[in-house]
């Protein structure tokens, strides 16, 4: 793993005037995790029926094809789409939620988990239909129950749009009543002062989330910063590398402190982490991964800024359209990861595709490097990343705790795995489950 950025390193910005100058000091580089999240929780999500996942500083998830690793990625995303107002729209694009709820039976019995009869529905439902998600950081905890909505096809056009029923803000270890800051029944919300609950003037429609509509420093001040931690959270799953790939295109200048979702902004982000203290950082883990590799980015006649990278035995540097799939691939996750406006939760979904093994290693060091600001959940298919990550003693597959060895300290192992149906973790019984709460919609 390189060493901490250095403040004496002079960003490589390939212009008439050269370069910009020294990065700016270390200091103002690094932000550290202000609250690690110790784990996030999913009830009723397609193949997931109840799912806790505790986090580590890096969370390495890994299962078969099937397992519910695209169902446990997707799920993050809407539990994050929470801060910007795109849970209700997520869901209905999917079809509503009757598309996306558990697919299985309410219940399963002994006897389907045996194969003495088959996986089937019991009759009548005894609990109401609801999709959960939830996470708990150090100091806060949040969750919110989602239902079907009580207008119906004859009434409005928008009757697959899911309601939230129920969204609860608490102080951890798990959510009870004396340990609940801010309570939403429907349209109701309430929030404790000096001891006591004080409901709030404030009537919210059930798309609304508490985080979007209530955060206010003054009296909810537990919602801003569960809308500061969550609205940061970044994800990657759909980083291009085909002909028509946004990431090869040129790109307009302007300082990119985060690499969009598609990458469309590449040269920006580049060129923005090269006039960074991640500068050296990024540089050293571009050569180890592809044989002394340096990564320029040149500005256009146009004014856009576009990848200029020289490879060892080149006379000139290529461009973004000549690179091979699995250069323009690492560059991508290198932008992503040494960002310098680091993300609380950055997740990477098969970040090893179009990758060789033998670049793995340089992509695990990487992957710590970030992990020294941020915390990271990987999903991966690829053994000798995932080796790379968590080789060592004390990383065991669903132990929920943060060996001591290995190649990354903190790391989590995760395996997903199907029993009758469900996602589960793998060596997860009911110890790790009971250190989630759901509570119910009880009205007060």
């Amino acid at each position: 793993m390189s060493s901490a950025p250095s403040t004496q390193h002079c960003a490589w910005f390939s212009r008439s005037d050269g370069c910009y100058g020294p990065a700016p000091a270390l200091s103002e580089a690094i932000r550290s995790v202000v609250s690690m999240i110790s784990l996030v929780a999913v009830h009723g999500y397609r193949s997931i029926r109840d799912l806790v996942l505790p986090l580590g500083r890096v969370t390495v998830v890994t299962g078969a094809n099937g397992s519910g690793k695209t169902n446990l990625y997707r799920a993050l995303r809407l539990l994050a789409g929470i801060a910007h107002g795109r849970l209700i729209g997520s869901l209905a694009a999917e079809g509503g939620l009757s598309q996306v709820l558990w697919a299985g039976p309410e219940q399963i019995t002994s006897a389907m988990r045996t194969g003495q009869v088959p996986i089937q529905g019991t009759g009548t439902r005894t609990g109401p239909i609801s999709l959960g998600l939830g996470v708990l950081a150090d100091d806060l905890g949040y969750l919110v129950d989602l239902g079907l909505p009580q207008a119906g096809p004859d009434s409005t056009l928008f009757f697959r749009d899911p309601e939230i029923k129920r969204e609860e803000v608490f102080v951890p270890p798990v959510l009870r009543p004396a340990s609940t800051l801010v309570d939403r029944r429907w349209s109701k919300v309430r929030a404790r002062e000096n001891g006591r609950w004080a409901e709030l003037e404030t009537r919210l429609p059930p798309r609304d989330s508490i985080i979007d509509e209530v955060a206010d420093r003054a009296t909810t001040p537990e919602l801003v910063a569960l809308r500061r931690t969550m609205s940061s959270w970044r994800f990657y799953d759909g980083l291009r590398t085909d002909p028509a790939s946004p990431a090869r295109r040129p790109c307009v200048a302007t300082r990119t402190d985060v690499l969009a979702d598609d990458a469309h902004d590449l040269a920006a982000a580049v060129a923005t982490i090269l006039e960074s203290a991640w500068a050296a950082p990024f540089q050293e883990a571009v050569a180890r991964a592809l044989d002394g590799a340096r990564v320029g980015v040149e500005e256009g006649g146009d004014g856009s800024l576009h990848l200029a990278v020289n490879q060892t035995g080149l006379l000139r540097p290529l461009g973004a359209p000549e690179l091979s799939d699995g250069t323009l691939r690492f560059i991508m996750l290198a932008a992503a990861l040494l960002s310098p406006q680091p993300p609380e939760l950055l997740v990477l979904n098969e970040p090893e595709t179009s990758l060789h093994p033998s670049v793995m290693p340089a992509l695990a060091e990487l992957v710590a490097e970030s992990a020294l600001r941020r915390q990271v959940v990987l999903v991966s298919h690829d053994r000798h990343l995932v080796d790379a990550l968590t080789s060592g003693e004390d990383s065991e597959p669903g132990d929920g705790g943060l060996p001591d060895s290995g190649a990354v300290p903190g790391v989590v192992h995760h395996e997903l795995v199907r029993d009758t149906g469900q996602t589960t973790l793998e060596g997860q019984g009911l110890i790790g489950a009971s250190r989630w709460v759901w509570g119910s919609r009880k009205r007060w």
